[in-house]
């Protein structure tokens, strides 16, 4: 199979994943036992329900309201909220919501991995030592513990005891770089030290089966460091497992930091679908969720591409399968 033929037949998984995910969100919510112009115009006449219905494609039945949504979501046009007073666009919503999500998620990657891959390699290169055992251990402990707990912790010493962080609001990057940072810090670091247990312990697994291969003892016996052995010969071919895992976190963190989001008052994407959960508007909660998958299937494909330059075998296996 060529190169070209292995990605898009890649692309082609993948786009089929985003449609099955959207076109299962779509059904489910056609399966509710309730009128969902009745939920969204809760106080409107029956004509203007219908009207609703027709304008949503309601009256289209499962296939042809999703094939009707599907064309308005590649357009741009994500829906409505529709609340009392009228309605206001999805799309304003989570052009407002996205890049607070994608900083907190992209922050919380980095610090994340820059504290997790250094330990991983100390804990694999000391394995079953004093030094693992402290790792392993002091991790499993702070694995243990909820990041909304620990986002609590934060705010009760960092912002109200010491007053050195705030702990409400999101300063976008315009503001300045160190107010932005300010209010970033506390949402990061409670998302991230779950996340730094998970790539150390796994990074630390692989990296203890890699040290056991053939060409470990022939880069030892040919006089090179421990270090240089670690660092170019090793950490490279165990850091894929680490990276498959990091795209699953990348699509889990954009909409799986809800409590954090709530309790920082960063009100990202998380929130939003939060909200549209709570004040049942179905719409906005469907074209959140499919925000949320695209986001999702583009990490997976990032991490595919990357995982080719990091250790070229793989991209050899693949392509040649």
């Amino acid at each position: 199979m060529s190169k070209i033929s292995f990605w898009l037949q890649r692309i082609a998984q993948l786009l089929i994943v985003l449609l099955l995910v959207t076109f299962g969100v779509s059904l489910l919510l056609r399966l509710l036992p309730v009128d969902l112009a009745t939920i969204l115009l809760p106080v409107a006449s029956e004509e203007e329900r219908v009207a609703l219905r027709a304008e949503l494609g309601f009256d289209k039945g499962p296939i042809g309201y999703y094939l009707q949504w599907l064309g308005n979501f590649v357009q741009g046009d994500f829906g409505k909220i529709y609340f009392s007073g009228g309605t206001e666009e999805v799309s304003d919503h989570l052009k407002e919501a996205m890049p607070r999500s994608l900083l907190l998620m992209i922050y919380t990657q980095i610090l994340a991995l820059v504290i997790a891959v250094p330990l991983g390699v100390l804990s694999a290169y000391r394995s079953g030592r004093r030094a693992d055992k402290i790792i392993s251990n002091s991790l499993f402990a702070l694995q243990s513990v909820p990041g909304f707990a620990i986002a609590l912790i934060l705010v009760i010493f960092l912002g109200v005891k010491f007053g050195w962080l705030p702990t409400l609001g999101y300063a976008p990057i315009s503001d300045g770089i160190w107010e932005h940072s300010k209010h970033m810090i506390m949402p990061v670091i409670s998302l991230s030290l779950g996340l730094i247990a998970t790539y150390t312990r796994l990074l630390r697994a692989d990296m203890i089966t890699a040290l056991r291969e053939d060409y470990v003892t022939m880069a030892a016996s040919k006089g090179l460091s421990d270090s240089r052995i670690l660092w170019r010969h090793v950490l490279r071919p165990s850091s894929m497992t680490l990276m498959t895992s990091a795209a699953l976190s990348m699509g889990g963190l954009i909409g799986g930091a809800i409590v954090i989001e709530s309790i920082f008052a960063t009100y990202g994407v998380g929130f939003e679908i939060f909200a549209a959960i709570s004040g049942r508007q179905y719409i906005a909660l469907q074209s959140s969720v499919a925000v949320i998958a695209l986001f999702y299937v583009f990490f997976n494909l990032v991490v595919d591409i990357a995982s080719g330059f990091v250790d070229p075998r793989t991209r050899d296996r693949r392509v040649n399968a």
